[in-house]
């Protein structure tokens, strides 16, 4: 997908790629949508990875929320493959990401609670804000400030996305 987008890969590149048959390709993965979606598991594995590593050290909530914002949004804008196809196929990718992209926010969110979860336990609405709820505007924001990079607010470096995310979404999970 890399080398070719979403549109020119299909069942019999990924075969000969992978020095199978395109028979034992369809066993796996019944539609090319299904393969589509497969690869962006991984993907997504791989990114929650690249996250946890970066908070599993950060003693709060907050701290671990703001710094994954932060290594989430780099990542994503650095990310090749992303980058390959928001460049090359937006049209076929964009589904996956917003209008049938319930399955990517909701396995971000899960795991952005998840991640709250390591440090303080059962996470308990803050002031009638669900975990899940504050996971899911983090979630929704970065996909937004992903697809859409160019914005009014600072957002050139680690430190301008860390002030923004400090300074509008931390204060949705702090105490009151």
């Amino acid at each position: 997908m890399l080398d070719f987008g979403l549109r020119r890969t299909n069942v019999e590149v990924v075969a000969k790629r992978a020095g199978v048959s395109r028979a034992t390709v369809y066993r796996r993965f019944e539609t090319k949508d299904a393969l589509i979606q497969a690869v962006l598991v991984r993907e997504s594995h791989r990114f929650y990875t690249v996250i946890a590593e970066a908070v599993s050290t950060l003693p709060t909530v907050a701290e671990r929320l703001v710094e994954g914002f932060v290594v989430g949004v780099r990542h994503a804008r650095t990310e090749p493959l992303m980058n390959r196809l928001l460049a090359t196929d937006p049209e076929a990718l964009l589904p996956y990401l917003t209008t049938h992209g319930y399955a990517v926010v909701a396995a971000s969110r899960d795991f952005l609670v998840w991640q709250g979860e390591q440090v303080a336990g059962k996470l308990l609405p803050v002031e009638n804000r669900d975990p899940a709820g504050v996971a899911e505007i983090f979630v929704r924001l970065a996909i937004s400030f992903t697809l859409t990079p160019q914005t009014c607010i600072p957002f050139d470096s680690d430190e301008d996305i860390r002030r923004f995310a400090t300074s509008y979404l931390a204060v949705l999970i702090r105490d009151a």
